[in-house]
């Protein structure tokens, strides 16, 4: 062969050498990935049939997302990824907010059946004790306690009860009844009755407890409410959210992400981390703009859970209902003389009562004064816990879910995980194996504008996103209402703040042993009044709370006196 010849030959050898080389530097540098027997084995894997599957690769014009150079993808191949990664996405958004899921709907249940087995418990033992103490006549009228525990049971569970109202009317009535009772050598119209009620803050009856008790019965149960409220709405945001809405651009930049390496023949290629991130950040934009208001709603569930551990402590309000309702009867009753005589002065002297009706026997009847509640027998209530075990352990849980959506990309993309490659070297970076580049973009939606791997228009918010922040919005303002015990579903203008207690919606003017705040009022502290120890005041409260219930079961023991 000639000189001329042999120098073409050459330049030939040397044009098909550099063309194998780009070929084999294009698909990770293996000569095999001209064949796509890797990619048949992981895509029959994944379920998929083998049928469109080619044997060697293929000009890739067809193709929407992934290159269009050779390739071992068909459109079909190309559209069921697509879907598959779209699955997968929402399989492991689903799979990273599991425990947060499930810490809201196991801690929701448990703290709600606590609180009504609590609930349960406690007028089981004030039957028990009012059994042994007044036999028949509490026998004969017990429905009267039934329904003051219904109404409390119906509060807790969302009914439409007004706390205040409720506690003001029963005060009322066991001031009508004890006094006819004490005096029932009188008649009593019912007009008489109204008079003796309108100086029921005058008179003071019952001593102080009638203030105290109605300040820390309303608070706590308000922050118990609240308090479970909160638990069931993290858990309906939770489980909405978690369930992703992908669009058409974060769907083609996950098939970019995760599949389009099947196409080049690099089925086991993992993308790069950073990479990773800004796919991820760009899916899950919307579910960003949620965290800032997340956390406030997950602060404020922290500040109810103190309260519930301290002064407005549902368990101890509950527990000493004996002593505190025999505290009420017996102040009555050791101030019979004066309160008598201040009524008689005010009301006027009220006619003699038929023959046969005297005053004798009534102060035996109420005598039995009932032992101390001592701290040391709380015994182990609801589902075996206590509430301060059960709060500690949803507070825990409650600050380990701060910063969770906002997280979500990093716990996706962590190098931990199975979904990206360990080596930042050697990973998919979007069309080769190499290392990525661009910087990883900051969380949100606005920040999204610049994102190099995901088209997100962010003039749009995703509006069940929204729906969602405002639904924790309100959720935050009810807690922290909750948190200085108001309610703000009863705003009741016209209290005039006598201080005879706090109820559901007792406005600025209202005297008591704490401070309210307005819907949008800042958090404050409080329990100052006593200036005593947050511990000392914790075992006021608990043991004031629990006589209003009480009490209205004294009032009852007095009806079934006089019915008697």
């Amino acid at each position: 062969m000639d000189l001329p010849h042999r120098c073409a030959m050459f330049r030939v050898q040397i044009v098909f050498c550099t063309l194998s080389v780009l070929l084999s530097l294009s698909f990770g540098g293996d000569v095999k990935s001209r064949s796509c027997n890797d990619v048949r084995q992981a895509y029959t894997a994944k379920g998929f049939s083998l049928a469109s599957v080619p044997h060697q690769e293929i000009s890739g014009e067809h193709l929407r997302v992934c290159s269009q150079g050779y390739t071992c993808c068909t459109s079909e191949m190309e559209d069921k990824l697509g879907q598959q990664s779209k699955l997968e996405f929402e399989n492991l958004v689903e799979e990273m907010s599991q425990n947060l899921r499930t810490t809201f709907t196991s801690r929701h249940k448990k703290f709600d059946e606590f609180f009504l087995e609590l609930l349960e418990n406690s007028q089981r033992s004030l039957n028990d004790m009012f059994v042994r103490t007044y036999g028949k006549l509490y026998m004969q009228n017990s429905e009267v306690f039934q329904e003051l525990f219904t109404e409390l049971k119906r509060y807790y569970t969302g009914g439409n009860v007004n706390l205040q109202e409720m506690l003001n009317d029963f005060w009322s009535r066991l001031l009508e009844r004890m006094f006819q009772l004490l005096n029932s050598q009188y008649h009593f119209t019912d007009e008489y009755l109204e008079c003796i009620s309108k100086y029921t803050d005058q008179l003071k009856p019952f001593g102080d407890v009638p203030r105290k008790l109605k300040a820390q019965v309303t608070r706590a149960f308000i922050a118990a409410r609240t308090f479970v409220q909160g638990l069931m709405v993290g858990r309906e945001v939770a489980n909405r959210v978690a369930k992703v809405n992908v669009s058409p651009g974060c769907s083609k930049a996950l098939t970019r992400m995760l599949y389009c390496p099947y196409c080049g023949g690099l089925p086991d290629l993992k993308p790069c981390g950073n990479y990773c991130q800004n796919v991820i950040k760009g899916c899950l934009a919307n579910q960003a703009d949620l965290d800032p208001e997340w956390n406030l709603f997950i602060d404020a569930m922290l500040l109810v859970a103190d309260r519930l551990e301290g002064p407005f402590n549902i368990e101890a309000v509950m527990e000493p209902i004996d002593v505190k309702i025999s505290e009420a009867i017996m102040t009555m009753q050791d101030n019979t003389m004066q309160v008598s005589a201040k009524v008689f002065q005010g009301c006027g002297h009220p006619k003699p009562a038929g023959m046969g009706r005297s005053a004798r026997g009534i102060t035996d009847t109420f005598n039995a004064r009932f032992r101390p509640y001592s701290p040391e027998e709380r015994p182990t209530t609801a589902a075996g816990t206590s509430l301060d075990r059960l709060v500690v352990d949803i507070k825990e849980k409650l600050k380990e879910s701060k910063r969770f959506w906002s997280g979500l990309p990093n716990g996706i993309c962590s190098e931990g995980g199975r979904v990206v490659s360990p080596d930042s070297e050697q990973c998919w970076n979007s069309h080769a194996k190499a290392r990525y580049f661009p910087e990883v973009v900051k969380d949100g939606l606005t920040n999204q504008l610049h994102n190099p791997e995901v088209e997100v228009d962010i003039t749009r918010p995703d509006t069940f996103i929204r729906q969602q922040i405002m639904t924790l919005r309100m959720m935050t303002t009810k807690l922290r209402n909750a948190y200085n015990g108001n309610d703000i579903y009863f705003q009741d203008s016209s209290d005039e703040g006598s201080g005879s207690g706090s109820g559901s919606g007792c406005t600025e003017g209202c005297t008591t042993e704490f401070e309210f705040t307005g819907t949008e009022a800042p958090v404050v502290s409080a329990d100052r009044s006593d200036g005593q120890a947050a511990s000392g005041r914790a075992a006021a409260s608990r043991a004031a709370a629990s006589s209003v219930v009480l009490t209205s079961l004294a009032l009852q023991l007095v009806l079934l006196w006089q019915w008697r």
